[in-house]
């Protein structure tokens, strides 16, 4: 299945994609939040599906959100592709590099990125992100897909001066508003061939920065799983963002290019879709 949220910011209804066209399932599911992840909401909707209801056609010109709603927590992984590690002059980890995005950062797919007041160095980063299935404490790695709802698109957006020239850790830098675009949409498990083999692209303005795949991940999906999973329990659409390959802004040489208002971004990964952001100025 391709889950989506639709409709106006803070009034998301459940939807779902079938042959590229959307339909409504409020009348099935209330959201697809914690509740819906944690009780086997999937494989009711999966059921229900099956059945043939009739459903309302939702047309393609409405505002797409997050295809999560309201995640207890947004956990990323840093430096975990190996040319980025080199791109940016940073060892590569021994073990995954941990920070969170703050929840108030979500927002649709192609939702206006707000550069945050005071900054210079806004920085672009395609990600693959997965979302938790059930609670999951302590997992063993063989066991970790179980717990795996399914992937998503996912825009890291950083202010680079925040992360990383005003001291503490890198949250600072991550957590703006509209500085996790979702979506399109959460493909489940059985939409996706190779989680490991998925190519992924990023454009600023028509141009591509970044150009690469998920077979480069030092630390892979089930490793991740197991690894969050020793430090902190994970809750049912809690969402994880596995890190970004190589040509962000930060890493370009001989100068670094950061965003401005009226740059577009288009990002997208095979069988995951795509996104667009347009940037603009914060306006209080």
């Amino acid at each position: 299945m391709k889950l989506i949220r639709f409709g106006e910011i803070g009034k998301e209804k459940p939807g779902v994609l079938i042959d590229e066209k959307r339909y409504d399932v409020s009348s099935i599911v209330t959201d697809f939040n914690e509740n819906f992840f944690e009780e086997n909401g999937l494989e009711k909707l999966k059921k229900a599906l099956d059945n043939n209801p009739v459903l309302p056609e939702v047309a393609a010109d409405v505002r797409l959100g997050s295809p999560v709603a309201r995640p207890s927590k947004i956990i990323c992984i840093g430096l975990n592709y190996v040319d980025h590690c080199r791109e940016t002059n940073a060892p590569i980890p021994e073990e995954p590099i941990l920070f969170f995005k703050s929840t108030t950062s979500l927002c649709g797919p192609n939702d206006d990125l707000i550069i945050p007041k005071n900054s210079e160095k806004t920085d672009w980063e395609v990600e693959l992100a997965f979302v938790v299935g059930k609670k999951a404490s302590y997992v063993e790695e063989a066991e970790a897909l179980d717990y795996v709802a399914g992937y998503c698109l996912l825009n890291d957006y950083s202010e680079r001066a925040f992360q990383i020239e005003r001291g503490g850790q890198w949250a600072k830098g991550k957590g703006s508003d509209t500085f996790a675009p979702l979506g399109p949409f959460l493909a489940t498990q059985d939409e996706i061939g190779d989680v490991n083999n998925i190519p992924m692209w990023l454009t600023v303005n028509g141009k591509k920065f970044q150009n690469s795949n998920t077979s480069n991940l030092v630390f892979k999906i089930p490793f991740l799983v197991h690894y969050l999973s020793q430090f902190m329990t994970l809750l049912p659409g809690d969402i994880v963002s596995t890190g970004t390959p190589p040509g962000v802004g930060l890493g370009i040489k001989p100068e670094p290019i950061y965003l401005k208002a009226g740059d577009v971004v288009e990002l997208g990964m095979e069988g995951l879709g795509s996104s667009k952001q347009t940037a603009i100025a914060y306006k209080k």
